[in-house]
């Protein structure tokens, strides 16, 4: 399966930090994981900066089930 990390405001949505999937492509473990927690989340990873074991990625890179995506809103601060 694949580790799909959530941070910030899409770990605030999913109220959870991290879930596994099963997928072979990037884009449908985001759609696995958007089905899983809703609209909102859905608008939050729109948003969202998705990397594939510490590197940007595409929708259609293939994944392993050793990968880890990592879900990256913006972030402001102050």
């Amino acid at each position: 399966m694949v580790t799909v990390r959530l941070f910030a405001q899409a770990r605030e949505t999913a109220g959870e930090s991290a879930v596994s999937v099963e997928a072979t492509t990037v884009a449908q473990a985001i759609d696995v994981v958007c089905s899983k927690y809703g609209d909102d989340f859905g608008a939050v990873v729109n948003s969202s900066k998705v990397w594939l074991n510490g590197s940007p990625t595409q929708p259609a890179a293939k994944l392993r089930d050793t990968d880890e995506l990592a879900i990256l809103p913006p972030v402001s601060g102050g």
